[in-house]
């Protein structure tokens, strides 16, 4: 039997993950095509899809039950973000809560997605596109998020690069930006 040797990566070190052979930029374009692909099939499902009142009813539930689960988790890192910037907790310590809520920001977000496919949204409005790109770069977003922990996580010991700290910001901010965006979205259009 005989072995390979790895695939050398290609670009800088900061470019690269440790995990694998596999360059960052690579995965995360993959990732992206993956998340771009994934919502337009989820656009063209929604207008074919028409939920009866019942299942309407519950895809709503499932909504808005998501959308405590993903933005509560989303507050929550934020929140220790904020912690840390203040000198009220140790920048491992934020890095390790962002590390442990991702999974219920990503199910929030999924739940989200899929339960909205059922609501029947009103593709004509400029409103609801102005939502759905918003679920888009939030999705985005939190894929070049998971960039960010890693990098930040390894400056942990350190403090990180200014570069990184404004990354880290605009992130941030574009992630309340799309949140707040698509909940805000969500409330006029079911005031009317």
């Amino acid at each position: 039997m005989s072995s390979h040797p790895s695939i050398p990566s290609i670009g800088r070190q900061a470019d690269r993950d440790n995990a694998g052979p596999l360059p960052v930029w690579w995965t995360s374009a993959a990732g992206a095509l993956l998340i771009c692909l994934g919502w337009t099939a989820c656009v063209w499902i929604s207008t074919h899809l028409r939920a009866d009142p019942a299942l309407h009813t519950a895809a709503l539930f499932v909504h808005l039950a998501s959308l405590i689960l993903g933005f509560g988790a989303v507050l929550v890192a934020d929140y220790y973000g904020m912690l840390w910037l203040t000198g009220r907790c140790e920048l491992g310590e934020a890095v390790a809560c962002a590390a442990r809520l991702h999974t219920p920001i990503w199910a929030g977000l999924a739940g989200l997605v899929a339960s909205g496919i059922m609501l029947n949204p009103d593709l004509a409005s400029p409103l609801t596109r102005i939502k759905l790109v918003l679920v888009l770069l939030l999705s985005l977003n939190g894929l070049q998020a998971g960039i960010l922990r890693r990098r930040i996580a390894g400056a942990a010991a350190a403090s990180p690069p200014a570069r990184t700290l404004m990354w880290g910001a605009a992130t941030a901010l574009m992630s309340q930006l799309c949140w707040w965006g698509a909940l805000a979205i969500g409330f006029l259009k079911n005031q009317g």
